[in-house]
């Protein structure tokens, strides 16, 4: 057991945030796995300032089993403080705040949000302190290896965010610059947590239990974030809780499972967006449940083009169970 703050974190999978994925319907559909603490998708400070009802269909509308952050964007120390104050105001169903300064992409960096935020580590943790000052709940933060490829400051900032009073950070060891192309750079972040004064969560290329145990021995980080490798694989999680709590291998899901859950997952989303607007983001996550096996690429291409509701998805996992005899 280990904590953010006054939070006791009772398992060591940590679901990333991830923007468009980790809605309410999402994060429900992969807590009974061993989801031990999960995020919202970013939240713009200045939506919420704005009251964009976008924005804030982000917040947390019920409770949860495990903690639940916030995940704050933003660039100024008091817009995100006020932006904070917004969601203690409106929302009582989360745990901590957390500040995305790792996010690479364009539209977020281009306003000094995001990985962007790596370039002045003062204002790291100024936006800490301006969080801590209006907040008596726990912030974290999610940073990278630093925003250039020539310029890895994670240690600056990581000092300016504990000297700010952080209560855990995460780390994806890439630069901005990097995206998510190659492989996370692990040589640059071996020991970490020892040079470190809170809890460390690491990220980047967990796609197996391999890489969560060796993730986490050559960072000894306190916790692993799964992102993409548990989309579509959601027992990654119980596979990895498994072996960390009683050094034990259990199988992955079967195809007829990977359907199973596939058809669960839709019908969280429906529940939560509708059905019409659920399927159509569903598209884009469905297919990842059948990344690597065999015989499912026709399969994939026609829950990438046929889908539109959930009959449409029902007929679709049917035909192809009957084609290929799945019980």
């Amino acid at each position: 057991m280990w904590q953010i703050g006054n939070i006791k974190i009772k398992g060591r999978v940590v679901l990333a945030p991830m923007a468009g994925i980790t809605s309410v319907g999402y994060r429900d559909f992969m807590i009974p796995f061993g989801v031990s603490l999960a995020y919202t998708e970013m939240v713009s400070d200045m939506g919420l300032i704005y009251e964009n009802d976008a924005t804030l269909s982000y917040l947390p509308n019920k409770k949860s089993s495990i903690p639940i952050g916030i995940q704050l964007f933003g660039h100024d120390p008091k817009d995100i403080a006020n932006a904070a104050i917004i969601c203690e105001n409106k929302c009582k169903y989360f745990d901590f705040f957390d500040v995305n300064m790792g996010c690479p992409v364009p539209k977020v960096t281009k306003a000094g949000s995001g990985s962007a935020l790596m370039l002045n580590p003062k204002n790291c943790g100024d936006i800490i302190r301006a969080i801590k000052e209006v907040s008596n709940k726990p912030v974290t933060a999610k940073i990278r290896l630093g925003y250039e490829n020539n310029n890895h400051n994670f240690l600056e900032v990581i000092k300016e965010l504990e000297d700010a009073g952080i209560d855990a950070i995460a780390i994806h060891p890439r630069t901005r610059s990097e995206y998510y192309s190659g492989t996370a750079h692990y040589d640059e972040v071996v020991n970490l947590r020892d040079k470190m004064r809170v809890p460390l969560i690491i990220s980047g290329d967990i796609f197996t239990l391999q890489d969560a145990l060796k993730a986490l021995k050559i960072t000894k980080a306190d916790a692993v974030m799964v992102a993409r490798g548990g989309m579509g694989n959601p027992v990654l999680i119980t596979q990895i809780n498994e072996y960390l709590e009683n050094n034990r291998d259990i199988m992955g899901s079967s195809l007829s499972e990977k359907i199973e859950y596939a058809v669960e997952l839709a019908d969280l989303l429906i529940e939560e967006k509708g059905e019409l607007t659920a399927m159509r983001l569903y598209r884009g996550i469905v297919t990842n449940f059948f990344n690597g096996i065999p015989n499912c690429k026709p399969l994939k291409k026609r829950l990438s083009t046929e889908l539109v509701d959930r009959a449409s998805l029902v007929k679709i996992f049917e035909e192809f169970k009957n084609e290929h005899n799945i019980d």
